[in-house]
This record gives C-alpha cells, sequence and structure tokens, in this order.
C-alpha cells in the first residue's frame, strides 16, 4: 500500500489524533509486508498465484469485529 487513507469514524468524521494514525500506519506497514511475504512464498511453492490472493482476501473478509456495539 503505497498511500493510506485519510482514516474516519463511521459518522464520516476525520481521525486526527496523530497517535492514532502513527499507530495505524505501522501496522498497515506491517499486514502489508507480512502478506508480501505469504504472497511469495505461496508462488515459490507453485500455488496458483489468483488462489493467493482470494485466499489474501477471504483472510480478510472474514475479520471479526470485537467490538461491534
Amino acid at each position: 500500500m503505497k498511500t493510506l487513507p485519510v482514516w474516519v469514524r463511521d459518522d464520516e468524521s476525520v481521525v486526527s489524533c496523530t497517535e492514532k494514525i502513527k499507530v495505524m500506519k505501522e501496522n498497515f506497514v506491517e499486514i502489508a509486508q507480512m502478506s508480501q511475504d505469504a504472497f511469495e512464498d505461496g508462488l515459490l511453492m507453485e500455488v496458483s498465484e489468483a488462489q493467493m490472493r482470494a485466499v489474501l482476501h477471504q483472510l480478510v473478509d472474514e475479520l471479526i469485529n470485537p467490538y461491534k456495539k
């Protein structure tokens, strides 16, 4: 991910806390690197690129929000 979005809340207000933005950036840099590593490992093991992408998308789709109100 080259550029991260402006983070917004459910009510569309912008998250402007510098520390929160810093944590989000660090998290996404780490997620991107881990995802890239897993993707490359799969390709080296001759797993289909399309399947690797589909499984990574599925992983995100299956994330659970433990803070749902």
